[in-house]
């Protein structure tokens, strides 16, 4: 089950990338540290139970954060 969460850091690592060639330093930065946090946990020995309560934690505070910026923060054209 770690090695699932070494693919979530190599996709969001590549990602971080294409961001950061793209001039979007911010969300280049974001994604970097969501790599960061993913290859740690990788190689942590935690049950299977538990990486799967982590990924939904993950998920809940991620789509909260989304939500919450594209309502709130974000300009919208009308």
């Amino acid at each position: 089950m770690g090695r699932m969460f070494r693919v979530l850091g190599f996709f969001t690592l590549a990602i971080g990338l294409m961001a950061f060639a793209g001039g979007l330093v911010e969300m280049a930065f974001l994604f970097f540290l969501q790599t960061a946090f993913f290859v740690i946990l990788g190689y942590m020995k935690f049950t299977e139970r538990t990486y799967i309560l982590l990924f939904w934690a993950y998920m809940i505070v991620t789509f909260t954060g989304f939500s919450y910026w594209t309502v709130f923060v974000m300009d919208m054209p009308v």
